[in-house]
Formats: C-alpha cells, sequence, structure tokens
C-alpha cells in the first residue's frame, strides 16, 4: 500500500451533509477511534450544509476528506479530497464530465498533494449512486476484475471503491477485487450494520466506510469500530 495521506484508514465513517445528526452523536462518532470521517452524498449536497458539517466535525484531531459529488458542495479546508469516477457506467458525464467541468471551475485551487481519485464500482441497482449514475450493476466476477484492472492497472487510479449501499455485498466478489486491484487502496462501504458485517467486509477490504447505520442505530455503528480494529490483529 502506497504512503498516500489516507493510506493507513482501515474504519472511516461517512456523513451525509444532507441528513441531520445530533451534537452528541457526532461527539460519539468523531471520539470513536476511526481513522477518519469522510463528508459526501449522492443528492442533496450543497456548499452551506458541507461548511456546516466540516465546521462542526473540525472540533476534533480526528481526519476530514471530502468526496467532491458536486460543483456546489466543493469546499475548501479539508484534510483532504477524494474525486469520484464511475467506472461501470456507460454515461461519460460520471466518468469524465463532471470532473472536467469541476477543473475548469476550480482546477487552479486544486490541493493536489491531498486530493486522489476514486474509481467506484457501484453494485446496489436501487441505490441512489446507481439511479443517477446509470451504473451497471449486474457485474459477475469476471466484469468485476475486469472493471478493477481497468481502474487500478490501466488508469492507475490509487483508490478503488466497491459500493453497495444500503445492502451488505457478496464478499466473494470483493475478495476477488482486492485480488486484482494491485496497489490501488480497495474502498469498501454498504450494509455494514454490525460489527460481525464490519469485520467480514475488513477480512478482504483495506479500507471500510461505514454510513447509514449512524443514522439509524448509532451504538451498532460505534462497535464497527472495535471490530476492524480486531480483525487487523487477528
Amino acid at each position: 500500500m502506497s504512503g498516500a495521506w489516507y493510506s493507513n484508514w482501515r474504519h472511516v465513517f461517512k456523513l451525509d451533509p444532507e441528513k441531520e445528526i445530533t451534537d452528541e452523536a457526532l461527539d460519539a462518532i468523531c471520539m470513536s477511534g476511526t481513522d477518519a470521517i469522510i463528508v459526501g452524498g449522492s443528492s442533496g449536497v450543497t456548499f452551506e450544509n458541507t461548511v456546516d458539517l466540516m465546521a462542526r466535525i473540525r472540533r476534533y484531531e480526528v481526519d476530514c476528506a471530502l468526496e467532491v459529488s458536486t460543483l456546489d458542495g466543493a469546499v475548501p479546508g479539508f484534510d483532504g479530497y477524494f474525486v469520484p469516477i464511475v467506472l461501470n457506467t456507460d454515461n461519460a458525464e460520471w466518468i469524465i464530465g463532471r470532473q472536467i467541468e469541476g477543473l475548469k471551475e476550480y482546477g487552479t485551487f486544486v490541493p493536489w498533494e491531498e486530493t486522489a481519485s476514486q474509481g467506484y464500482i457501484i453494485l446496489n441497482s436501487e441505490a441512489t449512486a446507481a439511479e443517477v449514475t446509470g451504473a451497471n450493476t449486474e457485474l459477475d466476477e469476471t466484469s468485476l476484475v475486469a472493471y478493477v484492472r481497468m481502474g487500478a492497472r490501466i488508469m492507475r487510479l490509487p483508490v478503488i471503491y466497491i459500493e453497495y449501499s444500503g445492502r451488505f455485498g457478496d464478499m466473494a466478489l470483493v475478495r476477488a477485487a482486492k485480488e486484482a486491484a494491485n496497489e490501488a487502496q480497495l474502498f469498501y462501504g454498504g450494509g455494514i450494520h454490525n460489527a460481525e458485517t464490519a469485520a467480514q467486509a475488513a477480512e478482504f477490504a483495506d479500507t471500510i466506510v461505514v454510513g447509514n447505520i449512524i443514522y439509524t442505530d448509532l451504538e451498532a455503528a460505534l462497535r464497527t469500530v472495535e471490530a476492524v480494529r480486531r480483525s487487523a490483529t487477528a
């Protein structure tokens, strides 16, 4: 694994600027021992709600990165920035279109040393991200591995992100993705709702991303931190 600014992250919480979170819940998340907080969402992301969430997280020492999904939500002041590129879509808007528009607008101001591209492979057809991007979610292992190799080996993307968003994924596919990822760091997100699913995902992914469960069962979300820590030392 490379020495990138995110390379030591094993567990990450992902917070959606559009969703409400109390100060008490945010305190628990930021003090949980997680390696980082990623701010990002598939819809409803604005400059105002992103700035507000960043300012609240900034009271803590935890690393905080922004996943730049909209121009409106491109906010300075984060520790790092991820630029998603959806690999499994035929819609060029999500492969290069949005990114080019962003570079036209903000390219002069991009902190390149703290910016990394993410090769997204979205595998849940019911996820908002799949609907918005037109992702081809019905991939068998051969197709998935081909997309991973395209992103990691041909495009040389530093991060490959397997995204099931709202549903726990097929760990056999995640394992195949890890084997094909070469030097790219493999992120996994989707359906991690307790310590057990966190440990299962951490067995194959370099970094697991815990999101939706924060808003429905905070205690279960917090238990995923220790589960991933134990898996790293097992």
